[in-house]
């Protein structure tokens, strides 16, 4: 690398770091369900995953957290009957808007000949 009066300037080592690993929610959740057995102690799960043991710890203690949501609700097991329904209830209203819309121009573009 060279500057303006032609003097060569070593090599910097680049000083950015590493870009995060970012895990998806079903090797969490193995990961989790793994530290829940208790078969393997956390560092252990923590090295074989190539994870930070304060992670695994935070992953188990989230599964042990939302674990009853499994178990709630009328939905063969699934938690959030609600949230669903409301967003079951928006998505047929939109259908009928659609469907509306939809049958109008069909007979707007018969009345013009289209």
């Amino acid at each position: 690398m060279e500057r303006r009066g032609g003097k060569p300037q070593p090599e910097r080592p680049s000083k950015m770091k590493a870009k995060r690993k970012r895990h998806d929610t079903t090797f969490k959740a193995r990961v989790a369900l793994e530290a829940l057995k208790g078969q393997k102690t956390i560092q252990q799960i923590a090295a074989e995953h190539e994870v930070h043991p304060v992670q695994v710890s935070d992953w188990k203690k989230i599964l042990l957290e939302r674990l009853p949501e499994a178990f709630e609700g009328n939905k063969g097991g699934r938690g959030g009957g609600e949230v669903f329904d409301k967003e079951r209830e928006a998505l047929h209203s939109k259908i009928g808007e659609l469907t509306v819309k939809l049958d109008f121009l069909e007979k707007k573009s018969r009345q013009l000949g289209l």
